[in-house]
């Protein structure tokens, strides 16, 4: 010992080498002990290597120490800090990446809410201390937990004496501030970005103040499986988008418009992919009795109620979703600078704080490399906006499905730019706004396992870099009609619908269930092709026009009773009679153009009767709208939407109009 330390600064370096190249090593074996089933044979190579060389350091050091060769001691010193310095930016890099996995792997057991007291801008409180006796709005729903459970908390958290008034939706509860009725109000803190992009609602954010908030974390429900379905399976995924008028997928809004449901065959390498419109007409998880009604509207009751939702009516499981934020896919874009798209035809649209004016975003027609806000604008538009822009950029025609494939081909083209990326700078960039925006329920060691996929994608690709063609991606199509559809037991209210073929859900249901190996795949055994005629895929479930599931009521105005007796009976539907006619029927208090299905009973009203009337067995429910749904002609949903739709004639079921439903475009955005 006494050689060592004859030498103090000889002895000093070589000791604070020797802990540098010993932190570097176990620092850089932990984080390469991270990286479960990457590579484990080179990481076990690499482990043995990293010991080996940092004991040869080490030794060479105390021999040349003790022995006291300056120069060789100098070179040993030099070589265990920059193989000590080498392994810590290693470990960090390997650590980054995997803190990144691990915060957007979203397994936690609990979900924070927050709710937020609102108030009008011109309401001089600003703070909770400052609402005196005003009166307070919230749900009726007790199970909500933004619009009851975390109200009643700040009620009795904060002492509060105001009167409660209850309502069965945000938007009714809205109204009822903007009318005076109560003061206050209690509403998802992300209420803007909720009910902003509707008609009658775009002014929340000038018009309406916060001034309290609170959050609460409530445990998730245990789902039956787990996810624990390893990543050399064939599995399911649901992309979702959410809206946020800032980055950050821990404050952002889930909105149900965009849907993407892929499933992947890791044995085969090949993939499915499925938009969903936004108004397919499905039965709803979490409704009352899986009351059918547009897809979009699962979105209220959160992710759960929109996972469950698709896999009832695919007749799938969904082995795991991601959520992507909207404010998240700019940056992302920015940051890989741009993406490649061929744009279709000249668009506008609103930019990613839903703004037109100074704001609005211009695409031009043609090959282009789109910046985070054109990318954003690409995959949101889905009609023209006349009203907004000038002829130059609203002339073509699109929908729900022309969007989905954009938002495909948006996907596409950054899958395409991540294999560029080459500069740590860029990949610090990503690493920070995929952290921040974006979040899974697949495990952190799940998200790992993905690297051997795209290793095994990457060996058999040969001839091409293409994304779609690596994939092997199939696109699928929901074809269906348009359709009116009174939303009976919910609004009451007539809205657009998009109704699905049995045919075509049941076509894409198998080739997604061929894909995942749990159907038998169909082989083709004859193909023709001709030489002129340039080959078109098939895009399985486009074609699709057989069977709709669904019966709506008639009018049953001037029929007779036995023929209402026929169809109600046909369809389990209790029929009373008014009065004491005996001709023709001249009113029914359900309207046509209802679901069948949503209705238990009917009311009546025969034609020669006096004026006495009785009611016969029980009393029906009423779709007499209120006072202020016929003003307003807003559709009010129990869960809060709200959308354009022309009101429920009550009695006189003949004023409604079921035979020329709208395009998608009559509805708000």
């Amino acid at each position: 010992m006494k050689k060592l330390t004859r030498h103090k600064i000889a002895f000093i370096f070589t000791l604070i080498s020797t802990i540098i190249l010993l932190g570097g090593t176990g620092y850089l074996i932990y984080n390469l002990s991270l990286l479960k089933d990457i590579e484990n044979l080179l990481r076990l190579i690499a482990v043995i290597v990293l010991i080996v060389i940092a004991l040869i350091l080490i030794l060479l050091g105390i021999r040349f120490l003790r022995k006291f060769k300056k120069p060789k001691l100098i070179i040993v010193i030099i070589l265990m800090l920059i193989f000590g310095a080498g392994e810590l930016f290693i470990g960090y890099n390997i650590n980054k990446v995997y803190g990144t996995l691990k915060k957007v792997s979203d397994t936690d057991e609990y979900t924070t809410y927050s709710s937020s007291l609102v108030t009008l801008k011109t309401n001089e409180a600003d703070s909770i201390d400052d609402i005196k006796d005003g009166k307070l709005g919230l749900l009726e729903d007790e199970s909500s937990i933004e619009g009851s459970v975390i109200p009643k908390d700040v009620i009795t958290k904060k002492d509060l004496s105001n009167k409660t008034e209850s309502y069965d939706s945000y938007i009714s509860m809205i109204d009822a501030l903007k009318d005076g009725k109560v003061d206050y109000i209690f509403l998802p803190t992300n209420y803007v970005i909720m009910f902003g992009n509707m008609e009658g609602y775009e002014n929340l954010e000038e018009t309406t103040k916060i001034i309290y908030t609170q959050t609460k974390k409530v445990k998730k429900e245990k789902t039956d499986t787990a996810n624990t379905k390893p990543i050399t399976e064939p599995f399911t995924v649901l992309l979702m988008g959410v809206d946020s008028e800032t980055e950050g997928i821990g404050n952002s809004s889930f909105n149900g418009d965009s849907l993407m449901v892929i499933t992947f065959n890791p044995k085969t390498l090949s993939t499915t992919i499925l938009s969903i419109p936004r108004d397919s007409y499905v039965p709803i998880a979490c409704f009352p009795n899986q009351r059918k009604n547009k897809i979009t509207h699962a979105a209220w009751k959160g992710e759960e109620c929109m996972q469950q939702t698709i896999e009832n009516f695919l007749d799938i499981d969904i082995d795991y979703y991601v959520k992507i934020n909207f404010k998240g896919v700019v940056q992302l874009v920015d940051t890989l600078g741009g993406v490649e798209v061929d744009v279709p035809y000249n668009l506008c649209e609103q930019n990613s704080n839903r703004y037109w004016g100074k704001n609005t975003v211009y695409i031009e027609e043609g090959i282009q490399n789109l910046n985070g806000e054109q990318a954003l604008a690409f995959a949101r538009n889905r009609h023209p906006n006349p009203g907004r822009c000038s002829a130059k950029w609203t002339n073509y025609t699109s929908n729900d499905f022309i969007r989905g494939q954009h938002q495909q081909e948006i996907v596409m083209a950054l899958l395409n730019k991540f294999k560029s990326v080459k500069d740590l700078d860029t990949v610090y960039k990503l690493l920070d706004t995929i952290s921040n925006n974006m979040s899974t329920n697949m495990s952190t060691e799940q998200i790992l396992s993905l690297y051997n996929v795209f290793k095994d994608i990457s060996s058999k690709s040969g001839y091409t870099t293409d994304m779609a063609e690596l994939l092997g991606m199939q696109r699928l199509y929901l074809n269906g009609h348009d359709a009116r559809i009174i939303d009976y037991g919910g609004t009451n209210l007539s809205l657009y619908n998009y109704v699905l073929y049995d045919s075509s859900v049941k076509a894409v249901s198998d080739a997604m269930k061929e894909n995942l190996g749990l159907k038998k795949t169909k082989t083709v055994k004859k193909f023709s092709f001709n030489i002129n005629k340039p080959y078109e895929e098939k895009i399985i479930g486009k074609d699709e026009t057989k069977g709709d599931s669904i019966t709506l009521l008639p009018s049953f105005v001037g029929q007779s009773l036995s023929y209402v007796n026929s169809f109600c009976g046909a369809h389990g539907i209790k029929v009373n009679v008014k009065g004491s006619g005996t001709g023709s029927v001249i009113s029914q208090n359900v309207s046509a153009g209802a679901n069948v299905e949503d209705v238990k009973s009917i009311t009546i009203t025969l034609s020669g009767g006096s004026s006495t009337t009785t009611t016969n067995n029980t009393t029906s429910q009423s779709t007499k709208p209120s006072t202020d749904d016929k003003e307003n002609d807003k559709t009010q949903s129990s869960d809060g939407s709200s959308e354009e739709g022309s009101g429920s004639t009550g009695d006189n079921s003949s004023n409604t109009d079921t035979t020329t439903p709208p395009s998608p475009e009559d509805e708000a955005n």
